[in-house]
């Protein structure tokens, strides 16, 4: 959406534009464009666990990378009586399942942290919320006995913050909200009343939007919105309900509809309106990566660590891995039947693997998107204390794109972990080229126009994460167009020979876990099929 109504605009609307208009009020939140790549908006395709069985007796899998996909490939396939090893590049099974705490060493290009969080503290560098659709994530959770809790998505009494809108003063999101609302069924209001949509809507359509506008946006008599007591009841107070002699509530001034335009909350609210981060969102209790931790449970002792794949061939026979021990030196070879490979295209395609031209092509032309994380550790709780906001976000158009207040162990003492920056795009990329320490300071100077008097005065320690800076990886998650899909999406997950690949790069689900194990479950399926028939 502009910032300035084209042409287009004084031209009435059709009934079609005119509600969806109304039905998607905020649009899209460009803040996560990077995350909302083609096709997440779907419900998951999940359907319950594979149907493998009867695999030919001593029939082998191998399996490159240790993280989500790799590892649901490598219990469904033992279940289903495949002999199974898996490689992997790093020192810790997960892959972009992580959580650091305490004591934790954080290896970047360039730098090294050891974090200094208080026990029970942590941050997920990588996922940290699973959104209620995400069957498969949610199936494998309840399967494996990972414990989930609600995680907080909306909050209306967070912080919405434009450097360029009320004099940079943050405005809590359910003043924007709820003025932003108003002035636009105002708006519309008038246009009805006014007839300048009557080519476009009925007389019983035009009576029934009037009545709509006046709820909606919650208009006066006279079909204004002003400051008013029905307005307090959405926006808040002055002075709030009490009891007594001065219990009455003083309803607050509303905002103007420039002040009102001028934050720009219509990015939050498309935000908030996206399938994908809708309001009934999990996490699980104690840390994202419990669900790799259970996944290495089934299958941790099938995994080879610090094992560095330099070249993958495949005959008509079988597969092979050519390998480097990263802590030893030693060099060595994996044969097997077949091969899943969960290695990020970033770092695939930097090997020698002998797959064809189109799939080589494929595997190069996919770019990954950068993020950074930042975990500031605060010595209380003061955004509950001193502000009332117990989880959600709070937004701004500051590099660090916002902070992420955080769920679980609400009101308790002691100190607690607050995200404070998770940017994609730009933003991260001016983050990421900082060291680990000026990164955490520019999220305190940042985050301070949220909470000036307390956030650097409770800080404690901080951690960070920068993508493109990891070594396994470069980078976030894939970034697929329309036009890449459509030129090298079905030559990247088609299986070759003996070799497939999988992980949310090969899905239509990409940023999110539930991408990995959906591809993981299909490239699996398709393995099967094609060894049972072989």
């Amino acid at each position: 959406m502009t910032d300035f109504p084209s042409p287009d605009f004084l031209a009435p609307p059709t009934r079609r534009q005119l509600l969806t208009m109304i039905g998607k009020v905020g649009g899209t939140a460009a803040l996560y464009q990077a995350m909302t790549v083609l096709g997440h908006a779907a419900e998951s395709q999940f359907n319950g666990p594979p149907k493998l069985s009867g695999a030919r007796p001593g029939a082998s899998v191998l399996v490159l990378g240790s993280g989500l996909a790799g590892m649901l490939a490598a219990y469904e396939l033992t279940k289903a009586g495949y002999k199974v090893q898996i490689l992997e590049f790093q020192g810790r099974t997960g892959g972009r399942n992580y959580s650091v705490r305490g004591g934790d060493t954080i290896a970047e290009l360039g730098s090294t942290q050891t974090v200094g969080f208080a026990p029970g503290n942590y941050l997920n560098p990588g996922p940290w919320r699973i959104p209620y659709h995400h069957r498969t994530v949610l199936h494998y959770c309840k399967e494996l006995g990972v414990e989930l809790e609600h995680f907080a998505q909306l909050n209306h009494n967070a912080f919405v913050h434009h450097k360029d809108a009320y004099g940079g003063k943050p405005q809590r999101y359910r003043d924007l909200y709820v003025d932003y609302k108003g002035h636009v069924a105002e708006l519309l209001a008038k246009s009805l009343n006014a007839g300048a949509l009557d080519t476009a809507v009925t007389a019983d359509d035009k009576a029934k939007l009037l009545e709509a506008m006046k709820d909606w946006g919650v208009l006066d008599k006279s079909m204004a919105y002003t400051k008013g007591v029905k307005v307090g009841e959405q926006r808040g107070w002055d002075r709030p309900p009490g009891g007594g002699v001065n219990g009455a509530p003083i309803p607050g001034d509303v905002g103007s509809l420039s002040d009102t335009l001028s934050t720009k909350v219509w990015q939050q609210i498309g935000f908030y309106t996206e399938h994908v981060m809708q309001t009934t969102m999990f996490q699980p209790k104690g840390g994202m990566d419990h669900i790799g931790k259970a996944f290495a449970a089934k299958v941790g002792s099938l995994v080879r660590l610090n094992t560095h794949v330099t070249k993958i061939a495949q005959d008509d026979k079988g597969v092979t891995a050519s390998w480097t021990d990263t802590k030893t030196g030693a060099t060595g070879e994996t044969r097997a039947d077949w091969l899943v490979c969960t290695i990020p295209a970033t770092v695939l395609g930097q090997l020698d693997i002998q797959v064809s031209d189109k799939k080589k092509a494929a595997i190069r032309a996919l770019p990954y998107g950068n993020s950074v994380k930042i975990g500031l550790e605060m010595k209380r709780r003061f955004w509950e204390t001193d502000y009332a906001i117990y989880g959600g976000h709070s937004f701004t158009d500051q590099d660090i794109s916002l902070i992420s207040y955080p769920t679980g162990n609400w009101f308790g003492d002691g100190p607690a972990v607050i995200l404070g920056a998770y940017p994609f795009g730009i933003g991260a990329y001016k983050l990421a080229g900082m060291t680990p320490e000026k990164r955490i300071a520019a999220a305190l100077d940042q985050g301070s126009v949220f909470h000036p008097a307390e956030y650097k005065a409770e800080f404690r320690s901080g951690a960070t994460v920068a993508w493109s800076r990891m070594p396994w990886i470069l980078g976030c998650c894939a970034t697929w167009t329309e036009e890449s899909r459509e030129a090298h999406y079905q030559d990247l997950v088609s299986m070759e020979g003996r070799i497939v690949l999988a992980g949310e790069h090969c899905s239509y689900y990409g940023c999110w876990q539930e991408g990995a194990l959906l591809s993981s479950l299909d490239a699996i399926s398709r393995l099967h099929q094609r060894a049972s028939a072989a």
